[in-house]
């Protein structure tokens, strides 16, 4: 049985990641003051302009525009050429969480309704997709040699996106690699695709033992080559939309709701992270070769509403086995997600880049 899946991701400097990070940035700042802070912040970046809004409960003032501020210098934006800076003017629009929502919370329940997923598989050492983790390698190498000014020609901003051919279910080579990153026009289109592929893709593809693909299966900036300028001029940001650059990559199910910005009583968030969580141990375990894990929430309450786990015909064990092993595990409580997890502190700002599963530090990634 052979087969192909395309998944992308996106740079640090994105536009939509830029919001990301600031959102989560602003998550961190409110749990670094009071654990139990209310969180939900929305960040939007466009021409020379920042916009924050939402709503947050915490016992001391936050100062957001320099929150802001700071994320976007860190991210590179540094200079005028890019119609965006970390001078550019900061509107903030923020307001107390709404009372009929923190009375529910404030009793263990649930900050919002909806369902969540997690999922994980044995095709990587990571327990994640193929396409993905390879996607999210790709840009973060990006990020860091432009960072360290191994290739200086390169601007904020970039996606790429990776096609993987399958058999019989497991990844055995690379049919497509995409980038496309702004650079300054100094060098030509071909002198950067080279650079990409010995100091980027080549790299990244030896860590999971591929080969480059043929030079004609490797397309930088598929629009006649050329990029100058990226990042809110070109193509205005907002906290939450990279829902699938951040979970799978398209490789397995989302419930919808985005992470960054919201502290972790909302279960869009904690509730995807437990059920990663319980997937990636049921697989690591040896119990199944690929597993998801299903969960749905009511406003207010403290226990899901409903719970499930398919393991897709792979499982080792019975599935009443793995049902005991997952629930003993975690029992999918608001306030005991929080407390096992230890998710009631400063630790997002680094979940808003290059997705939020798949790294060993994060406590919903940790192998008991």
């Amino acid at each position: 049985m052979q087969y192909s899946f395309t998944s992308e991701s996106v740079a640090s400097g994105h536009p939509d990641k830029i919001c990301d990070q600031i959102s989560d940035s602003i998550v961190d700042a409110a749990l670094s003051i009071d654990p139990k802070s209310r969180v939900a912040i929305e960040t939007l970046v466009t021409v020379n302009r920042i916009v924050l809004a939402g709503e947050v409960t915490c016992p001391q003032k936050i100062d957001y525009e320099n929150v802001a501020r700071n994320m976007v210098k860190k991210l590179g934006y540094t200079k005028d050429i890019y119609n965006f800076n970390y001078q550019s003017p900061v509107s903030v629009y923020v307001h107390q969480q709404s009372p009929d929502i923190a009375c529910g919370v404030d009793d263990g329940g649930a900050g919002d309704q909806g369902m969540m997923f997690g999922f994980a598989s044995n095709e990587t050492k990571e327990y994640m997709p193929m396409p993905i983790m390879l996607a999210h390698k790709i840009v973060e190498k990006m990020d860091l040699v432009r960072e360290k000014n191994i290739l200086s020609f390169l601007r904020p901003d970039g996606k790429s996106e990776i096609k993987v051919n399958y058999e019989n279910g497991k990844p055995v080579s690379i049919a497509h690699v995409v980038i496309a990153v702004p650079f300054d026009p100094k060098i030509t289109s071909e002198e950067l695709k080279q650079a990409l592929i010995k100091e980027v893709i080549k790299p990244v593809l030896e860590i999971y033992n591929f080969k480059l693909p043929e030079m004609d299966k490797i397309i930088v900036n598929g629009s006649k080559g050329r990029w100058e300028i990226g990042g809110p001029a070109s193509d205005t940001g907002v906290t939450g939309r990279k829902i699938i650059v951040d979970t799978y990559g398209g490789f397995a199910r989302h419930g919808g709701g985005g992470f960054s910005g919201k502290d972790p009583t909302k279960v869009d968030r904690s509730g995807a992270y437990a059920c990663r969580y319980l997937a990636k141990n049921i697989v690591s375990a040896g119990l199944a070769d690929k597993c998801e894990v299903r969960v749905a929430y009511v406003i207010g309450q403290r226990n899901p509403i409903d719970r499930q786990i398919d393991c897709f015909g792979t499982e080792k064990k019975s599935l009443t086995k793995i049902y005991d092993y997952a629930w003993n595990l975690l029992d999918m409580s608001v306030s005991n997600i929080l407390e096992k997890l230890n998710l009631r502190r400063p630790i997002y700002i680094k979940t808003a880049r290059y997705g939020h599963f798949g790294h060993p530090s994060y406590p919903w990634e940790q192998i008991i």
